[in-house]
């Protein structure tokens, strides 16, 4: 099946998270993070992004992660894998290694810090896109990289057939023009307005939150996609807590503890991340008590 047909099929990619045990990485747990995912019905897994930690990650590291999951999935969901950084030549190299370890795409951030112009931004994903085959997913977070992709920019990497879609942070689907939205898959990665962004044509979610309720994520999206709103409306009102728990700080120390209370992984993260704090711990814990309590309601009806 071609990559650009699988990502269409009712989307709902997790950003995975990156397990450690004693600041090293803990192969076995990823790999059963990620069959829990596909498991569940998520569509593809998304690694060493920011959820996954992917800016503090060695070289080494992304590899053993990438090859992983690529072993995993199998096949059965695309692997995607998070190449950008605020250099093209680093981006560049970094999406053939995926290319070889046989990633499906890789998602390619805005260059951070150096705050290029659109020009230059223009230039950075032609360039990465021409050196190799492998499908590129633009990831577009203005309030990360300083810059942010506009319509102009979108519509000259058009015409860039291996680029593939958009991610976009704050469920800006509505702002397309119709080229662009026929021309890019449009994924969202704010859990918080998914429901609005699908509603307004988007295609699909980058989501953090499925790493803890992967089954819930993907019938959502499912339901907005086939037109089911008054479900999709349902199980987005279920997930709000959880969604707001997750996202108190922006990093992915919070979705860990929730793995953790609800599988028994460790938590850990490294720094310049830091683990949740008494608040934050006791906010997860009400919303996975609160989506047991539902899922226990809906099982003796």
């Amino acid at each position: 099946m071609r990559m650009d047909t699988r990502l269409r099929l009712g989307i709902a990619i997790t950003a995975l998270v990156t397990p450690f045990s004693n600041d090293r990485l803990d192969l076995a747990v990823l790999e059963r993070l990620a069959e829990r995912q596909i498991n569940a019905g998520i569509n593809g897994l998304a690694v060493c992004t920011v959820t996954g930690e992917g800016p503090t990650l060695s070289p080494a590291e992304r590899a053993a992660i990438i090859r992983t999951c690529v072993r995993v999935a199998s096949g059965r969901v695309p692997v995607i894998a998070a190449t950008g950084t605020n250099a093209t030549s680093t981006t560049i190299a970094l999406t053939l290694e995926a290319r070889r370890l046989g990633a499906d795409a890789a998602l390619v951030t805005v260059p951070y810090y150096s705050k290029p112009g659109q020009k230059g931004i223009v230039h950075h994903f032609e360039q990465v896109a021409a050196a190799s085959d492998l499908p590129v997913i633009i990831d577009d977070s203005p309030s990360r990289c300083a810059s942010g992709l506009t319509l102009a920019s979108l519509e000259a990497l058009a015409p860039v057939g291996s680029i593939l879609g958009v991610v976009h942070s704050c469920g800006e689907e509505a702002r397309l023009t119709p080229h662009l939205r026929q021309r890019f898959v449009s994924l969202s990665s704010d859990d918080g307005s998914a429901l609005s962004f699908l509603a307004c044509g988007g295609d699909g979610m980058l989501s953090s939150g499925a790493n803890v309720e992967p089954r819930l994520f993907a019938s959502l999206c499912r339901s907005a996609k086939t037109g089911n709103i008054e479900i999709a409306t349902a199980l987005h009102d279920r997930l709000q807590p959880l969604i707001r728990a997750l996202a108190e700080d922006g990093s992915p120390a919070p979705v860990k503890y929730a793995l953790h209370v609800l599988l028994g992984t460790l938590p850990e993260v490294r720094l310049p991340m830091v683990g949740v704090d008494a608040n934050e711990k006791a906010a997860i814990f009400a919303a996975l008590t609160g989506l047991a309590e539902s899922r226990r309601q809906a099982r003796a009806v």
